[in-house]
């Protein structure tokens, strides 16, 4: 596979769980050692922090402004965290640092990207609980030029259908996605095969930013022993089920 920079969030379950975590970052490693791919930028999604903030405007009214900014602060804030425990890694507030970063010789190829000032300084996106790390993971690809957008969760992908007769989607178009998910037909397949749960894989604003910028989204399952990241990197075979992407 030909070097390249790709940008991953890594989402809050795997974030707030330590085995997951480390075998996340091993796998990036691995990449960048094998030189299967030049610059990871890395976006922390929010998690239990920004789960909370949607606690506190639930129980006292917040408001979309407050509750927005706290959260893309929650980010940053996991971050800090991801920094703390790997210091190889690179932490970048500054977008046209960011920018800058990827395209010099090779010093630090993974990075931390802290959202909030930048969106704070853009605010182009909506203030709203519809738009959470997955979107801004997709606005930031676009700004930086990116042809599409990992998202690192503890799931393997999506499924339809019920009971037995449960099939895996490999790949699926942003409207037929759309679609499924108004009609709560769409399902995550989660660690065991038979613990199924009905989800929104991604949140709804993604949907919105796929379709504008024809940027699509790849879901990887990143829990510890699964090695789904470096294996859909190395291998790209077209029959390993264990990736969705909504195009």
């Amino acid at each position: 596979m030909k070097l390249r920079t790709i940008i991953i969030k890594i989402g809050g379950k795997i974030l707030e769980n330590k085995d997951d975590l480390n075998s996340t970052i091993d796998q990036i490693k691995l990449l960048i050692k094998e030189n299967i791919i030049q610059n990871i930028i890395i976006i922390p999604g929010g998690g239990s922090r920004a789960n909370f903030v949607r606690y506190l405007d639930t129980e006292f009214n917040l408001g979309d402004d407050l509750s927005h900014w706290m959260a893309i602060y929650a980010m940053d804030l996991n971050g800090i965290l991801i920094k703390e425990d790997y210091p190889f890694i690179k932490l970048i507030n500054d977008f046209n640092i960011l920018k800058n970063e990827i395209n010099l010789p090779i010093n630090d190829p993974i990075l931390i990207f802290q959202p909030y000032h930048y969106l704070k300084y853009k605010d182009q996106l909506p203030h709203s609980w519809d738009v959470t790390s997955d979107s801004i993971t997709l606005y930031l690809a676009k700004k930086l030029g990116l042809n599409e957008v990992y998202l690192i969760k503890n799931v393997d992908g999506l499924m339809i259908g019920k009971g037995n007769s449960l099939k895996f989607i490999k790949k699926i178009s942003s409207i037929e996605y759309e679609k499924l998910s108004r009609s709560q037909g769409l399902k995550i397949n989660g660690e065991h095969s038979f613990v199924l749960k009905k989800s929104k894989p991604i949140d709804k604003y993604s949907i919105t930013l796929m379709k504008r910028y024809k940027i699509p989204c790849i879901i990887l399952n990143g829990t510890n022993g699964k090695f789904r990241i470096q294996n859909y990197f190395k291998e790209q075979k077209e029959d390993d089920k264990y990736y969705s992407m909504i195009i």
